[in-house]
């Protein structure tokens, strides 16, 4: 039994609105009051909370779980340079497989000073292809083995409402703009029921030090099959 006190609980019932105490035996709350409680439990274990706030836990009333679970798997490359990034992308390619796809997020050119491009990522990853999209979510960055997967070429039109960035050479620089992006993410391999069902469970932790304790997700089947599994 877990005894919390000395802290400021909001209860949301307004019959005791605020209370000090919160006692908790095997996972459950089972009473919530003022200091007599620590009289009525004395065999519980005290954890002063030296007056911090206590609340219920938050609902999420918004929230994209399978895709935000995914996202935790990616690379952060919201870096201050470019070398920091690379950095994380040759550590990911060290520990994945030949031809495994290797995926970030976060990347912004404007704090860089300049535009990335394929070969620079061909430096360090040659054989696994890259994906790795902006901050703004508006392009992406991929290199030569992901063009090549998505067969993009000098010779490839620009999609509807997209832009394949070109040199000066004609060449695709590594840079798609806008729904151009879809080209190669068309060819990310699709995580399967378990792998959604392992990267959720994963998450989990992440949400509860965020205070959730629930949420309603607005993903599609595979999500909802992967919590099936989950439950």
């Amino acid at each position: 039994m877990k005894i919390l006190h000395n802290a400021r609980v909001y209860t949301l019932d307004p019959k005791m609105p605020v209370a000090s105490v919160v006692v908790i035996d095997y996972g459950q709350i089972i009473a919530v009051g003022g200091e007599e409680l620590l009289v009525a439990f004395a065999a519980g274990h005290n954890y002063d909370l030296g007056g911090r706030v206590v609340l219920p836990g938050l609902t999420d009333a918004h929230l994209h779980l399978q895709h935000y679970a995914l996202a935790l798997q990616k690379i952060d490359c919201e870096t201050d340079t470019i070398e920091e990034c690379l950095h994380k992308v040759s550590e990911q390619v060290g520990k994945s497989g030949p031809v495994e796809w290797i995926l970030g997020h976060g990347w912004n050119h404007n704090v860089w000073g300049r535009w990335p491009s394929a070969s620079d990522l061909d430096r360090i990853s040659p054989s696994n292809p890259v994906y790795l999209t902006a901050k703004s979510l508006h392009a992406s960055w991929v290199n030569s083995a992901a063009l090549k997967l998505a067969n993009i070429s000098s010779g490839t039109t620009n999609p509807k409402d997209g832009q394949i960035q070109r040199g000066d050479n004609g060449q695709p620089t590594g840079i798609l703009l806008e729904n151009a992006s879809t080209i190669v993410a068309d060819h990310v391999p699709t995580p399967s029921v378990e792998e959604l069902a392992i990267a959720i469970e994963k998450a989990q932790p992440i949400l509860w030090q965020m205070g959730l304790t629930g949420v309603h997700d607005f993903d599609g089947r595979d999500c909802f099959m992967a919590l099936q599994q989950l439950e």
